[in-house]
Formats: C-alpha cells, sequence, structure tokens
C-alpha cells in the first residue's frame, strides 16, 4: 500500500471518528437535559462538556495531520442521532424509563470506539512525529474513565428499570 492510499483511509477514519463525535455529542447534551436537576443529569452534563473537548481534541489532531474534514459526515453523524431519539422503547406519549439504559448503552458504544479510535492514534505516534503520544494517552485515560462512568450508570439503570 502506498503512502497516498494510507492516507486516503486515514481520513476516512478520522472523519467517521469526527461524525460518531458528533452524534455522541448531541446525544450527551439530549441525555442530560432530560436527567436535569438528578445526580444521573448532572453527570451526564459534565460528560457532555468532555466529550466537546474530545472533539476538539479530534479536530485537531486532524488538523495536525492535514487531514480535512468531510463536512456532510458529522451531519450525518447528528441525522442518525435524531433519528435513533425516535424510538419508543415501549412508551408513544412519555419518555420511556427503558430509553435510560437504551441511550446509556449507545453512549458507553460509543466512548469505547472512541477510545479505540485515541488508542489507533496513539499506535501511529510511534512514526509519526506529528502526534504527540502523551496526549493521546491523556485521551486514551480519559475515554476509559468516561466508559467506567457510564457503566456505572448503565447498572444503576438496568437495576432501576429492568431488576427486581
Amino acid at each position: 500500500m502506498d503512502d497516498h492510499e494510507r492516507e486516503r483511509y486515514l481520513a476516512v477514519y478520522l472523519n467517521d471518528h469526527l461524525a460518531g463525535a458528533t452524534a455522541g455529542c448531541t446525544r450527551f447534551t439530549r441525555s442530560a437535559r432530560a436527567h436535569a436537576g438528578s445526580a444521573t443529569g448532572s453527570e451526564l452534563s459534565r460528560l457532555a462538556a468532555e466529550c466537546e473537548e474530545d472533539r476538539r481534541a479530534l479536530r485537531h489532531w486532524m488538523g495536525v495531520l492535514g487531514v480535512p474534514v468531510k463536512a456532510p459526515l458529522p451531519l450525518a453523524g447528528r441525522v442518525a442521532e435524531a433519528v435513533g431519539a425516535l424510538k419508543p422503547n415501549g412508551r408513544l406519549v412519555r419518555r420511556s424509563p427503558l430509553r435510560t439504559v437504551v441511550e446509556l448503552e449507545g453512549l458507553l458504544l460509543g466512548v469505547q470506539g472512541k477510545g479505540a479510535g485515541w488508542r489507533s492514534l496513539r499506535e501511529l505516534a510511534r512514526t509519526d512525529a506529528r502526534l504527540d503520544a502523551g496526549a493521546l494517552e491523556e485521551l486514551v485515560r480519559r475515554a476509559d474513565r468516561q466508559a467506567t462512568e457510564l457503566e456505572r450508570l448503565r447498572r444503576t439503570a438496568v437495576l432501576a428499570v429492568l431488576g427486581a
């Protein structure tokens, strides 16, 4: 595989992650609003802010690598998130308690994917001097912490909604 092909794949990969980050940030914000006034809402608000920081970090690294942002992809991420929000989860008019479980599972999967993306860039930093492995390691650690927090929230929601 030649360098041009590698650069093309990297651009696709990072733009796909940017679309996912855009959808994830929208979902975090929507979930935080749905739980406003609760401890879960406070945690989701903080995680939403971190998600935006991570999204900016991704755009930064894309710039460092000379990867242009493909404008339709982040928009597609927002559309996909909005369509996903339409699923009733057992209720048509009011928000279903099951929706919390499903949203937290989706957020958890997204954060795990984000962590994988940071790990990929950290691996590339071994041979690409434009990337800072230490800064990417911090992003990996943050994604791991976010996943741990989301898993705790998810388990709590599962017990509240599906438990005895």
